[in-house]
C-alpha cells in the first residue's frame, strides 16, 4: 500500500516541486510585452496599418491566440523570430504581457528561421518574398530546391520569385508597394531596358491595366521598329530635267 504520508498536504503541494520543475523549463511564457524586440533582420518590412489596427481590435477582445516565437538575449531581452505583426497589434491594444515560445537560437539561426516562418506564412509582399528566398540560397548555401523544401513550395514558384529581382528598381518598388502584382511584373520582365521597364510600369499603372493586357502591351514594346524602305522613284527626274535643258540650252547639262 501507498504510504499515506504527505496527504494532509493537499494535491497542490503533493505537485509542488513537479509542476515548479515543468514551469522552469517550460518554453511557453507569458513576457512582459517591453522585454520583448523586433530583430532587424526581419524580411517583412511594410505592415498595413488598416490590417494592424483590425488584428489590434481583435486582440484587444480575444487576447493573442498563436504565440510569438522568440529567443533570451544576453541583455535579458527577447528578440521576436515570428510574430511581430502580434506583437506591433499587441502594443496598439495597450497589453503588458505577450504569450511567447522560448527558443534557443543565434543570430544566424534566428534570421533564418525568421525567413522560412514568414515564407511560409505566404503575407510577404513579392519582392520581400523573393529577397526571402535569395537570402536562402546566398546567406545559408540553400539551392532552389531546398529553399522551395524548407517552405513547402515548388522549385519553378521559388525560380519565378528570383525572377522578379531583375526588375529594374523603380519597377521593384512599385511592385513592393502593390501598384503591380507579380504578374504584371513577370510581363515587364520581357523588357530589356530599365526605361522600357519604367515606360510599361507606369502604363500598366495608369490604364488599370489586367495581366493578359501587360503581356499584350510588353509584347509590342519588345517588337523593333520596322526599318524604313528607300523611296525609289518610277522617273528619273533630274535625268529628264537635264535632257530639258541640253535640248533647250543646245548644251550638254549636268
Amino acid at each position: 500500500m501507498a504510504s499515506s504520508k504527505g496527504l494532509g498536504r493537499g494535491l497542490g503541494a503533493l505537485l509542488g516541486d513537479f509542476t515548479e520543475e515543468v514551469a522552469e523549463k517550460s518554453a511557453y511564457q507569458l513576457l512582459p510585452i517591453y522585454k520583448v524586440e523586433p530583430n532587424p533582420e526581419q524580411p517583412r518590412q511594410d505592415f498595413d496599418p488598416e490590417e494592424l489596427q483590425a488584428l489590434s481590435d481583435s486582440i484587444g477582445m480575444h487576447g493573442i491566440l498563436q504565440p510569438l516565437t522568440v529567443r533570451e538575449l544576453n541583455n535579458g531581452y527577447y528578440q521576436i523570430i515570428a510574430g511581430e505583426r502580434r506583437w506591433r497589434a499587441a502594443r496598439m491594444a495597450q497589453l503588458s504581457e505577450v504569450p511567447a515560445i522560448v527558443i534557443e537560437a543565434d543570430d544566424k539561426k534566428a534570421t533564418e528561421l525568421a525567413l522560412i516562418e514568414n515564407l511560409q506564412r505566404q503575407d510577404l509582399n513579392p519582392v520581400e518574398e523573393a529577397l526571402g528566398y535569395r537570402s536562402l540560397m546566398e546567406d545559408y548555401g540553400m539551392t532552389q530546391d531546398d529553399a522551395a523544401k524548407r517552405v513547402g513550395k515548388s522549385r519553378p514558384a521559388v525560380a519565378n520569385s528570383l525572377r522578379l529581382l531583375g526588375l529594374c528598381p523603380a519597377v521593384l518598388e512599385r511592385v513592393r508597394k502593390n501598384e503591380l502584382t507579380a504578374g504584371h511584373a513577370r510581363a515587364i520582365l520581357s523588357l530589356k531596358s530599365d526605361k522600357k521597364q519604367m515606360e510599361a510600369a507606369q502604363k500598366v499603372s495608369a490604364l488599370g491595366l489586367s495581366v493578359r493586357q501587360a503581356e499584350l502591351l510588353c509584347k509590342n514594346m519588345t517588337r523593333e521598329p520596322a526599318p524604313e524602305k528607300e523611296i525609289t522613284l518610277a522617273v528619273d527626274y533630274v535625268a529628264e530635267c537635264e535632257k530639258s535643258l541640253s535640248r533647250h540650252l543646245g548644251r550638254g547639262v549636268k
